[in-house]
């Protein structure tokens, strides 16, 4: 099944399991695509895995870089856009943590808008996250810190979500509703 209809689509994986591939295959079942990319090109190495990102997306896609008001991004694009695509939850909620200085309430209201944005959206909406649950104890606290939020955030955004899938090796398993497949004939990254 491809995005065809509106949708919440959660992409859940480890680190380089996939998800931001099969997330791309997915939007790529349709034409208006807008790419809301939360990374922030804080070092070299970010920056040049910013640019390798940018070059595997078509260059019909929109792209729009939103670090930490992604609730309000959806609202503004989702009304010209058949998906949307937020890549990555991980780093929006370190980008939020550091705007709201740890701040569990300040962070809870940001999620909870993001939550009702993604329910209001005119669009389908894929995002794709890390899967924290099975990695490694972080040895800091501000690491377990990050890792339980995120967790938490998985969480909630996986109670709003149509389909929720774990990739695996690149393989995508269902964990809540379908596993849409990219639509055949359109482009494969």
């Amino acid at each position: 099944m491809s995005i065809q209809e509106k949708s919440i689509t959660l992409v859940l994986g480890g680190a380089r399991s996939g998800k931001s591939s099969y997330a791309q295959q997915l939007a790529s079942s349709c034409d208006k695509v807008t790419f809301i990319a939360t990374a922030q090109p804080s070092d070299d190495e970010m920056r040049l895995r910013i640019q390798r990102h940018q070059q595997e997306r078509p260059a019909s896609w929109s792209t729009v870089e939103v670090q930490v008001d992604v609730d309000l991004a959806v609202a503004r694009y989702s009304p010209a856009s058949e998906v949307l695509l937020i890549d990555c939850l991980a780093l929006y909620v370190a980008n939020i943590m550091a705007l709201e200085h740890n701040n569990e309430e300040k962070i809870q209201e940001r999620v909870n808008r993001l939550c009702q944005a993604l329910q209001s959206a005119e669009s389908s909406v894929v995002l794709v996250s890390n899967e924290v649950g099975s990695g490694v104890h972080p040895s800091h606290p501000s690491g377990r810190f990050f890792r339980d939020l995120l967790g938490r955030i998985n969480q909630q955004v996986a109670q709003v979500a149509d389909n929720v899938l774990l990739m695996v090796a690149g393989c995508p398993l269902p964990v809540k509703g379908q596993v849409q497949k990219p639509q055949p004939g359109k482009r494969s990254l």
